[in-house]
């Protein structure tokens, strides 16, 4: 049976991973993790790892509600792992202040004279 109305869930789901990727970077995975093994997941964002990818019209709107006003949501069911939802903006923030702490160690391991660098040299 067609659904009514809106777009097919595969081609919602595919809509959402290719919008997650335009956002953070990284790429699809072939199949979107149908294969399994190698290719579990829906995407894969650098220095984040692999991750699912879950789109709904409205199925989130609790968790939007204990979000709003605050930069993330901590969430634990008993005896599992807690899980940290925040929001994109909040999101790219960390990653790009990731990068530019990357990327000021790199400069700081090519120079020996850069400030906070310890010499192995004692004399």
């Amino acid at each position: 049976m067609a659904q009514k109305n809106g777009k097919s869930p595969r081609r919602k789901g595919f809509d959402a991973e290719r919008e997650l990727v335009r956002l953070l970077g990284g790429q699809r995975v072939p199949l979107s993790g149908a294969a399994g093994g190698e290719y579990s997941g829906d995407v894969v964002v650098p220095g984040l790892g692999t991750g699912e990818v879950k789109r709904r019209r409205d199925g989130f709107r609790q968790i939007y509600g204990w979000l709003e006003g605050r930069d993330f949501l901590a969430l634990r069911a008993d005896r599992r792992d807690w899980l940290i939802v925040l929001p994109i903006e909040r999101l790219q923030s960390v990653m790009a202040r990731g990068r530019e702490d990357n990327a000021q160690d790199a400069e700081c391991s090519r120079d020996p004279k850069a400030p906070g660098r310890i010499s192995a040299n004692k004399g």
